[in-house]
């Protein structure tokens, strides 16, 4: 029974690897310009590679070393980080629906913590309750992908002369583009809502009444604000099938 068992988890854990190995590499070359971001902000490879190990979310790793090289402390940043990443506690709550109610709470919580955009999409697809076997698979090959580009891109940066050094940034802009391009196209009150973020931004590192207030702080601010008002005034259908 036991030995059935252990084939069972050991078969499951391969398809979570073999899910995970192509987002593994399209975490590589996203992470990669995050690495080259993180050089910027005077991040080591190792630094780099631990932070992108626990964290694994490009947009919370960007606005860490967005407010790190505007000189920002502690308190900033872990409030920056939170709201970033504040669509993982949603991710987390629909996750906690498909667990069978005999999982063990440190499998939940190992499951909660390893959750990503891509592995919440292939973990959520699956029929049936969740294996958490299967997140650790997909979790073997697409994290050590995440924190090793971003390892890669700091090492890189180093080497790599400041001309192209500052033409691969410009990778990173491509891929946030990438990030909003398909939802703004799929609903105009996004495509606004970006814009209006775009002048927002611009407006508030110039006028003279914000100079006092920090970068990090005026992302952090800004964010609240307008997802604040956004939710508000346009709520997400409960109906829409959404990705």
């Amino acid at each position: 029974m036991n030995l059935k068992k252990t084939n069972s988890n050991l078969t499951v854990f391969r398809e979570g690897v073999r899910d995970g190995f192509p987002i593994g590499l399209g975490y590589f070359a996203v992470a990669f310009s995050l690495g080259i971001l993180a050089r910027t902000a005077h991040f080591t490879p190792l630094q780099g590679f631990i932070n992108s190990f626990l964290n694994r979310a490009s947009a919370g790793e960007y606005a860490v070393y967005t407010v790190v090289a505007a000189g920002a402390g502690f308190v900033e940043m872990a409030i920056m980080t939170l709201v970033v990443n504040a669509r993982y506690l949603l991710m987390s709550t629909a996750l906690s629906q498909k667990f069978d109610p005999k999982t063990p709470l440190i499998h939940r919580m190992l499951v909660g913590f390893s959750v990503t955009d891509e592995i919440f999409a292939i973990t959520i697809n699956r029929p049936g309750f969740i294996n958490p076997i299967y997140n650790y698979g997909a979790c073997a090959i697409a994290v050590p992908c995440w924190a090793l580009g971003t390892s890669c891109g700091i090492v890189a940066g180093e080497l790599m002369p400041l001309r192209v050094v500052s033409a691969f940034s410009v990778a990173l802009y491509g891929m946030f583009l990438a990030c909003i391009m398909p939802e703004a196209r799929k609903h105009r009150i996004v495509a606004v809502f970006i814009i209006i973020s775009f002048v927002l931004s611009y407006l508030a590192s110039r006028l003279e009444v914000f100079a006092s207030i920090s970068a990090g702080t005026k992302t952090i601010i800004l964010t609240v604000v307008i997802a604040a008002v956004a939710a508000i005034l346009f709520p997400h259908p409960m109906e829409e099938d959404d990705d």
